[in-house]
């Protein structure tokens, strides 16, 4: 059994391990040299890596330079514990031990060099070579590090990038038995193979399961047939598979085993045909159950058991979503138009909306979740270079140059579809000039800047055409004029964003906007090739000829107003021209608005904050996994 075998583990070597039950659900099969080597050893055996050479380094650990900034520089000792699933780390001070370790799984990448923001702006004095940075997935910072040899570096960034694809490439039992064993040593504090009741809530912590503490002690009691107060061995197997009983799945395994209990081929495809999988075949079937049955006698007979229905369902091919939309596999010709954008708002923040930080960092992270549209909020800085931040706010500050870096070097890792950079501008004409400047420069090729040669001028290119191509979006001059005869100002979209501004009437006039307001530098101008800014003054389409190019940006409650009074003319409206919906500025925690009705009238940029990267569950959101690229095609 799985606990008997972390028991054994544990025990001095000159015990002979009891042979496991192959009966039990949760059971491990038994390693073929009878032998039970320690949870480390047999983890990396698992994976092929007890000789590889990184794998030794890490293990004996190394002292590492953690950098946060110019003056915060510390070494600390890393190492990778012997589950190969986890790496140790030095504090100042004593923590929980969940707070010495993070996971090989939730490692997203490691870049090598200075290829983050922390190390460029804090660690230009050490060599490119000897430096590394681990990024990870969810709101966890980078950990920026400077190795004493670009041995060890090579080392630490060769030797993560070999777990992380040896965990990928591992099957669902393989992930569970090393996820089990992983906490169950954690969880036992005092390393006795036994486990009190206070270890067991710690045990449920660790894994994010949240019962009453009345409910779980009651299950501890009842597995606990020593009266000892304490679980050791088949005990804490049988809490574990009280404790994540599934009745609601248990019973759609009845409905279709009936008494017998075990699913049969023709049962096993009848369920997946009830699900939805209509190409499913008996042949399709057997895969399955040789795939994910735990009990070889089972497997041997062509029968499913509950234990192989849980873990087929836990497994990506039980997803509710399709595998292989995981590649590209919508028509991709059609206009931009046609299509739900995956966008941010305020892209740059990494915390809160009045004093949060400003980074790089946020842009990288919204690329590798697929977002192809992102904000820039453009203000004068010092030494006549841009600088990015939320405009009147405690929030920092960070080049514009940086982040335009940043967007050639990641923009197209995960999705090849096009970028749309969607520009706040509160600059003057000089600097409006050096964010062109910059843009070319920095962007070369990628940049779009002139009209596709082959391009119907009634309708936008199709992401196909615009792969690997990012797309300005700002005021253009002189071709975005409002109905009143005049270029939209800097001071209107400021108050559109602001999502106050609901009627010319209200507007500023020019001469009280500011010296500048409304001064489009031409260079700048000029880079607004498809997606031209203008201010929505009516839904319906003007006498002249089609403006596929103008994109509108609107204020949520601006939207839901068009949506009440307007909304078949504002769904004509958007199969013509892009259209963007932002979250209102009292949204100052990062909040969402829910986007599903701006989607349900067309609208293609509904933005979210990409501060706490919260979106409410609608078509295109809780599918967003599945697009990668960042686009979602309108049906």
């Amino acid at each position: 059994m799985l606990c008997g075998r972390w028991r054994r583990a544990r025990r001095p070597s000159e015990e002979s391990p009891a042979p496991a039950r192959v009966t039990a659900p949760l059971e491990l099969p038994p390693s073929p040299d009878h032998t039970a080597p320690r949870p480390g050893s047999r983890a990396l055996k698992k994976m092929g890596l007890t000789e590889d050479e990184d794998v030794h380094a890490m293990l004996r650990g190394s002292q590492l330079c953690k950098i946060r900034s110019h003056t915060w520089q510390k070494e600390r000792l890393y190492r990778l514990q012997e589950d190969g699933l986890s790496v140790w780390f030095q504090r100042r001070f004593p923590h929980a031990p969940s707070r010495h370790i993070f996971l090989v799984q939730h490692i997203e990448a490691v870049r090598q060099g200075h290829q983050s923001e922390g190390l460029r702006r804090f660690g230009a004095a050490f060599p490119p070579a000897r430096c590394l940075t681990i990024t990870f997935r969810g709101r966890r910072k980078n950990l920026d590090l400077v190795a004493r040899s670009a041995e060890e570096a090579q080392h630490w960034a060769r030797g993560l990038d070999k777990l992380r694809v040896r965990l990928e490439a591992m099957s669902q039992w393989e992930r569970l038995d090393h996820w089990i064993h992983f906490y169950l040593h954690r969880a036992d504090s005092n390393q006795d193979s036994k486990m009190s009741f206070k270890e067991i809530k710690s045990l449920l912590c660790m894994v994010n399961v949240d019962v009453n503490d009345m409910y779980a002690y009651r299950l501890f009691k009842a597995c606990d047939q020593s009266n000892d107060e304490r679980l050791e061995g088949g005990e804490i197997e049988e809490f574990v598979r009280q404790l994540l009983k599934r009745p609601e799945l248990e019973e759609l395994f009845c409905q279709f085993s009936g008494e017998d209990r075990v699913l049969s081929t023709s049962e096993l495809l009848e369920f997946l045909k009830a699900q939805g999988e209509t190409g499913a075949t008996l042949a399709h079937a057997r895969q399955l159950i040789q795939t994910y049955e735990l009990h070889e006698t089972a497997k041997r007979h062509e029968l499913m058991t509950l234990d192989g229905f849980m873990m087929y369902l836990l497994s990506p091919e039980g997803a509710a979503l399709d595998p292989a939309h995981a590649l590209v596999f919508q028509d991709m010709g059609q206009p931009l138009t046609h299509y739900f954008i995956s966008s941010s708002h305020n892209t740059y923040l990494t915390d809160s909306q009045i004093g949060g930080l400003s980074s790089t960092e946020a842009y990288i992270r919204a690329f590798s979740q697929g977002c192809r549209c992102v904000e820039l909020d453009c203000w004068e800085g010092p030494g006549g270079e841009p600088v990015i931040y939320h405009g009147h706010t405690l929030t920092s500050k960070i080049l514009f140059r940086d982040v335009v870096q940043a967007v050639h070097d990641h923009a197209f890792e995960r999705s090849p579809y096009p970028v749309i950079l969607s520009l706040e501008n509160h600059c003057g004409l000089e600097q409006q000039a050096v964010m062109a400047h910059h843009l070319r420069t920095i962007l070369g090729d990628q940049l779009v800047t002139e009209v596709l040669g082959t391009q119907d001028p009634q309708e936008l290119p199709s992401p196909e055409h615009l792969k690997g191509r990012v797309l300005v979006k700002g005021k253009k001059l002189p071709g975005s004029w409002g109905e009143d005869s005049r270029p939209v100002s800097d001071r209107e979209e400021e108050e559109e964003e602001d999502g106050e501004a609901v009627g010319p009437a209200q507007h500023r006039a020019p001469s009280q906007a500011g010296p500048q307001a409304g001064q489009i530098s031409p260079e700048l101008s000029a880079l607004a090739v498809y997606c031209c800014a203008t201010r929505l003054q009516t839904l319906q389409p003007g006498p002249g000829p089609a403006q596929p190019c103008q994109v509108s940006s609107l204020s949520e409650r601006k939207a839901r107003k068009l949506l009440r009074e307007a909304g078949n003319s504002f769904v004509r409206h958007n199969t013509r021209q892009l259209t963007r919906v932002y979250p209102l500025g009292l949204r100052v925690n990062s909040a969402n608005y829910s986007p599903q009705e701006m989607w349900n009238v067309g609208c293609q940029l509904a933005t979210r904050p990409s501060a706490l990267a919260r979106c409410p569950l609608g078509k295109p959101s809780r599918q967003w996994g599945s697009y990668p690229e960042g686009l979602l095609q309108r049906t």
